[in-house]
């Protein structure tokens, strides 16, 4: 469980994005979004191949 701690006399908004940076270094958000719903393993393989396909075009 990700934690952050509000140091003294920092603002409730800088903790905030703090908090935020971290989730997404983890890829909790990402993680999250993407078992919202339940997505077929055909459609998961679907998915990979494609974002495969675009790295192949973009050269990484």
């Amino acid at each position: 469980m990700v934690q952050v701690r509000v140091k003294r006399g920092e603002s409730v908004d800088k903790a905030l994005r703090r908090l935020k940076r971290v989730m997404d270094k983890e890829g909790t958000m990402k993680q999250l979004r993407a078992n919202r719903y339940f997505e077929k393993p055909s459609e998961k393989k679907r998915k990979k191949s494609a974002r495969a396909r675009t790295r192949i075009a973009q050269g990484g």
